[in-house]
């Protein structure tokens, strides 16, 4: 899996296309990520300790990994991730469109 949290992805299928947003985090077992306002799902709550209140809360769902994709820092579109070495021998990710270093 190329994606760290903090990652800001673009989603490329479903009722979101075209969004993006920063990974809060990443499900690596599922195979899926959550997406900082991507698939923001109702859910109904009822009281307890924590939510004394109830109701109704919004809160973002996951989506698929297969359904984002990176965006490159230089020009802001949606891009590939590649893997390089660099002057240290450390392995870093890069932008397959401008081969801009990501982290």
């Amino acid at each position: 899996m190329n994606f760290k949290t903090g990652d800001k992805v673009i989603v490329i299928a479903g009722k979101d296309k075209g969004k993006t947003g920063k990974i809060n985090q990443i499900l690596r077992k599922d195979n899926r990520v959550i997406v900082e306002g991507i698939n923001v799902i109702k859910k109904h709550q009822k009281p307890d300790s924590n939510n004394e209140t109830g109701g109704i809360i919004e809160r973002e769902a996951s989506i698929h990994i297969s359904n984002i994709m990176m965006v490159d820092p230089k020009t802001g579109k949606n891009t590939r991730i590649g893997h390089n070495t660099d002057k240290n021998g450390k392995k870093v990710r890069i932008s397959k469109k401008s081969n801009e270093k990501i982290d």
